[in-house]
C-alpha cells in the first residue's frame, strides 16, 4: 500500500454518487488504511463508524484525496488540498471530466493500481488572486482553472486596465476578462475563443469576454508574470471577481486584482497510460 491515510470527498449525494462512494469506502477498507470522509461522503456511507471531518482538517491528516464527482467537486477539493501538497485522484461522475478521469465502472481495477503506487503524477499550475481596495486586501483565493472579472447581474460593458509586470498591456472594454491556467484553457476560456494549452506549458492566458474592439485577441504570457487588473474608476456599477466559479467578490470602481503564479502546484494522479490528447479526443469528440 503506497498511502497511509486517504480522504474521500463527494459531490452532493444522489443514487449514483452514493453507490460509488460506498463501493470506494469498502474497497479502501480492505487495505486496512486510515480513511476519513467529508460530510457528503459520510452521508452516502451512512455508518456510525465513519470518521467525518471538514476539508481543511482533512488536508492535514491524509496523504491522498479521492474525489467522487465532476470537475467542479475536484476544484473545490483542490482549493483545500493544494497548499498541503496532497495529491488528488478523481472518479468521474460529472459531465465532461477533464480532471476526474477514473471510471466508476473500473474503480477497483484502476484505483487498485494507483493505491499500489502504479501511477503518473501530473503537476498543474495554480494562480493566486488578491482583490485590493485602497491598499487593503479584501479577498484572496486560488484558481486551478481561472480568475474572471465580469459585469454583475446586468448586460453591460465594463472597462478594465491591465498591466503585466507593471508594464501597461491595454485598456479593455468588454463584458469581462478571463485569466486562465493551462488547465482552465478547456473551461470558460475555451468558450471565449481561447486556445487549448497543454498542462505542461508554463503559460497564463488572458481571454476577453465579448470585447468591443475586434482586434483584441487572447494572449499567452509567462506563468510567472504578475498580472494587475484595475476596475476603472469611471465604471458606474459594481462588477464581480470570480475565482474558479466558487469564490465571488464584489468589485467597486478603483479596485485592483493582483494575480500571480502559486508556489505550490496541484498534484493529480493518473493511471500510467494516461494521455492528455486522449482526453481531448474523447471529451471534445474530435475522432472516434
Amino acid at each position: 500500500m503506497h498511502f497511509n491515510s486517504i480522504g474521500i470527498i463527494a459531490k452532493s449525494d444522489d443514487a449514483k454518487i452514493t453507490e460509488t462512494v460506498r463501493a470506494l469506502y469498502d474497497f479502501i477498507h480492505e487495505y486496512g488504511v486510515k480513511v476519513c470522509c467529508d460530510v457528503k461522503a459520510s452521508n452516502c456511507i451512512a455508518k456510525a463508524s465513519v470518521h467525518t471531518i471538514d476539508l481543511d482538517k482533512m488536508a492535514s491528516e491524509i496523504d491522498l484525496a479521492i474525489v467522487v464527482g465532476g470537475d467542479g467537486t475536484l476544484l473545490k477539493a483542490a482549493h483545500h488540498m493544494v497548499d498541503h501538497g496532497i495529491p488528488i485522484v478523481g472518479i468521474n461522475q460529472g459531465r465532461l471530466g477533464f480532471l476526474a478521469d477514473i471510471s466508476p465502472q473500473h474503480l477497483q481495477q484502476d484505483l487498485g493500481k494507483i493505491l499500489a503506487g502504479e501511477y503518473l503524477q501530473e503537476d498543474r499550475s495554480v494562480l493566486v488572486a488578491s482583490m485590493m481596495r485602497n491598499e487593503q486586501q479584501m479577498s484572496y483565493g486560488i484558481a486551478v482553472n481561472d480568475v474572471v472579472i465580469h459585469a454583475r447581474d446586468i448586460v453591460r460593458m465594463i472597462e478594465i486596465d491591465t498591466k503585466i509586470n507593471d508594464a501597461n498591456l491595454n485598456t479593455l472594454r468588454a463584458d469581462g476578462l478571463i485569466v486562465a491556467t493551462p488547465t482552465g484553457s478547456t473551461a470558460y476560456a475555451l468558450s471565449g475563443g481561447g486556445p487549448i494549452v497543454h498542462p505542461s506549458v508554463a503559460a497564463t492566458l488572458l481571454v476577453p469576454i465579448c470585447p468591443h474592439t475586434l482586434s483584441y485577441r487572447p494572449i499567452a504570457i509567462d506563468e510567472k508574470s504578475r498580472v494587475e487588473i484595475t476596475y476603472a474608476e469611471h465604471n458606474e456599477f459594481t462588477a464581480v471577481l470570480s475565482v474558479d466559479g466558487q469564490i465571488n467578490s464584489k468589485l467597486l470602481p478603483g479596485d485592483r486584482i493582483i494575480i500571480e503564479h502559486a508556489a505550490q502546484p496541484l498534484h493529480l494522479l493518473h493511471l500510467n497510460d494516461y494521455s492528455y490528447f486522449n482526453v481531448l479526443r474523447q471529451k471534445l469528440n474530435w475522432s472516434q
